[in-house]
């Protein structure tokens, strides 16, 4: 897809947005025009976030685009087969946002057991997913990723080359509002077991997050190696940076009063350290498992 369908796809999904909700269905061509948007998300053509001179930013207009999907689209009930069974799981969605199909030619595993990736996503070649796992609309899952069981990929989120998402990582996803930044997930990046990446975070290229971490916007971090504090700013997102390796810790609270007088602690995220080769090489034993 070329930039000036891309500019064209842009100007019309704008001219839309700006449409009242009832008169969308009765504007000419429009239910093949959102298809061929669809298709542009399915591929990877256009996508909801990228970084553009080292600087991550959102594309408004893909966000308007996915939200004309629930406008234009009716409550449908669904059907999809169970491999390998006589049986099929129902649901009821909008018909214009149907689970994805998938054929070999995509290069993409997906393990059976109750995984759905959400039409208006893309997922690369590569890509494995261990059930159940879910990636939502408007997501899109780089080249090979592992998605493992339990793990979700939310409306928008943008996953990077070579990321593996552990058991039961949860990464946040955002469609409105539109100039709300998703959670960006770097290459390489290893994300532990029972993480929770919220509210626009960005975690930069080769980092590590422990199990059980979890970062959003109001979560300041320790960087304990740089001996200094991290958060997110006005014109900034909470940023992890690249290579460092984040486990779950705790502070005491000093505020006097009861909470001190028991000990009490808050959870807190710290940077014990950046990735070393040797880091490296424990990370690398992931690729025996794909």
């Amino acid at each position: 897809m070329n930039q000036s369908s891309i500019d064209s796809m842009r100007q019309k999904v704008e001219a839309l947005a700006a449409m009242p909700a009832g008169t969308l269905q009765q504007e000419p061509g429009m239910q093949m025009f959102f298809k061929e948007f669809k298709t542009a998300l399915n591929q990877g053509h256009i996508r909801s976030a990228e970084k553009k001179d080292g600087v991550w930013q959102v594309n408004h207009w893909v966000k308007q685009g996915i939200l004309l999907g629930f406008k234009l689209g009716n409550l449908k009930a669904g059907e999809v087969a169970v491999f390998g069974a006589n049986y099929a799981f129902s649901f009821i969605d909008k018909d214009t946002y149907p689970t994805r199909d998938f054929s070999l030619e995509d290069k993409v595993r997906i393990v059976p057991g109750g995984t759905a990736v959400r039409d208006g996503a893309y997922v690369a070649p590569g890509v494995v997913m261990m059930p159940p796992a879910y990636i939502n609309v408007g997501a899109y899952v780089d080249a090979g990723t592992m998605v493992d069981s339990h793990a979700l990929v939310g409306s928008c989120a943008q996953i990077g080359k070579n990321v593996h998402l552990s058991a039961a990582s949860q990464i946040g996803g955002v469609l409105e509002p539109i100039g709300a930044m998703p959670v960006i997930i770097e290459d390489e990046v290893m994300i532990g077991g029972n993480c929770g990446i919220y509210e626009g975070t960005i975690v930069e290229e080769k980092a590590v997050i422990g199990t059980g971490v979890i970062l959003n916007a109001s979560t300041p971090v320790y960087d304990v190696v740089n001996e200094k504090i991290i958060r997110k700013t006005e014109t900034a997102p909470l940023t992890i940076p690249k290579g460092a390796v984040v486990v779950a810790g705790s502070r005491p609270i000093k505020k006097g009063g009861f909470a001190e007088e028991n000990g009490l602690s808050i959870y807190t995220p710290i940077i014990i350290k950046y990735r070393d080769d040797k880091t490296d090489g424990s990370v690398s034993l992931e690729d025996l498992l794909r």
